[in-house]
């Protein structure tokens, strides 16, 4: 079975399998297929796939691989009857192109569907090992803008306190991104909705903000759900109130297949202080800042930056790469038997758990969305959608 690797679209400096994995891959069964220069801007050459086994050819001729593994779901005219394949399909938020899937018979794997709490899966888990480097760079992108020191410093001229930074959510994104910066040497406060979370947000060095009326808010997935306008307004209120004084403000709630919510409106803004630095990190889905600008750097009039930078594990090209690369590996591997994918129902990794399992979630199946034309029995809520 040929395996493809495509150079991503423009703006995306990732690739979907480093030569490393191409190793894997072959050793496995796999032929594997690469497009001239697929990994160049995250610095693996053309010649470190060659010298891994691959064969380099032509869009073209990558494209009429059995199977494509990707970042980015294809655009509508190269998807190729028949075709699998693997990527971050996003599909709640991209319906049109499950359909397109449907109407040319694809098998799609969408991994940002995958069951993360099944313990199997956490090697394949592509939303972890991504967020985890964007709470990581999002620390640095604060401390890159901020126009003061962050740890604390002892000097002949005299003390420089230790920066105050605030984490607005603490799932992977948020724990990474608190640990970083007391790494840096700041005080960091930590807020969530998960009233679970505060042991976690303490075991890494945060403070716990914690909100009157606080439950666990968090869905059968291991996401935050939704909440009521009410109790947003009273967390945005009292975070923001932690957060005046702050000198950087990361932000990190993202809601599974819906807009990010606003945490930081626009009157917030007006109460931090002059050199604050705020870094949104959902800016590509619609921005936990009232005021952020996807893909832009802005500076208001009372001098608060708004960093909102969008794709940050594709600022860290190689390293989120090489985890990108091993998730989908482990993946691609796990259902490749006797030189075929074989797609079993008994694998809950790609149809979800069975009903009676505790990880079992209604309306939604694994990391299988559609197959010969079919959307997946399980995905429901997806169908719904469609």
């Amino acid at each position: 079975m040929l395996l493809g690797i495509l150079l991503e679209p423009d703006g995306e400096n990732r690739v979907a399998i480093v030569p490393n994995s191409v190793k894997k891959l072959i050793k496995s069964g796999f032929n594997v297929i690469f497009e001239k220069g697929a990994g160049i801007n995250a610095n693996y050459s053309d010649a470190e796939y060659s010298a891994s086994g691959a064969k380099l050819g032509s869009r073209t001729e990558v494209l009429a691989s059995d199977i494509l593994i990707t970042i980015n779901m294809l655009e509508n005219d190269e998807l190729r009857h028949g075709l699998v394949l693997a990527c971050i399909a996003d599909p709640f938020r991209h319906p049109e192109k499950v359909n397109s899937s449907l109407d040319n018979k694809i098998t799609l794997f969408s991994m940002d569907m995958i069951p993360r709490r099944l313990s199997r899966a956490q090697s394949m888990d592509v939303n972890s090992s991504q967020d985890n480097l964007s709470g990581y760079k999002a620390v640095l992108l604060g401390a890159a803008h901020v126009s003061r020191g962050i740890p604390m410093m002892t000097t002949s001229a005299g003390t420089i306190r230790p920066a105050k930074i605030v984490i607005m959510g603490s799932g992977v994104a948020g724990l990474q991104a608190i640990a970083t910066a007391k790494r840096l040497g700041a005080v960091v406060y930590a807020s969530d909705v998960r009233k679970s979370a505060a042991e976690q947000i303490e075991s890494v060095g945060g403070r716990f903000i914690e909100v009157d009326g606080m439950d666990d808010f968090e869905d059968e997935s291991g996401y935050a759900k939704p909440l009521t306008p009410e109790f947003i307004q009273k967390v945005n209120d009292k975070v923001c109130d932690v957060a005046s004084d702050a000198d950087i403000i990361i932000t990190t709630a993202r809601i599974f297949g819906r807009p990010a919510p606003i945490t930081i409106p626009e009157s917030a803004i007006s109460k931090f202080k002059s050199g604050a630095v705020v870094v949104d990190m959902n800016a590509d889905v619609g921005g936990n800042c009232e005021i952020t600008q996807a893909g832009k750097i802005i500076t208001t009039d009372n001098g608060v930056v708004v960093v909102g930078t969008s794709n940050l594990p594709g600022t860290l090209a190689n390293t989120a790469s090489m985890l990108y690369s091993n998730n989908l590996t482990n993946f691609i591997t796990s259902i490749f038997k006797d030189g075929e994918i074989i797609i079993s129902e008994e694998d809950d990794i790609l149809v979800g758990a069975p009903e009676e399992s505790e990880f079992h979630i209604p309306g939604m199946g694994g990391v299988l969305i559609c197959q010969n034309g079919n959307m997946h029995s399980k995905q429901s809520r997806l169908g719904g959608i469609l």
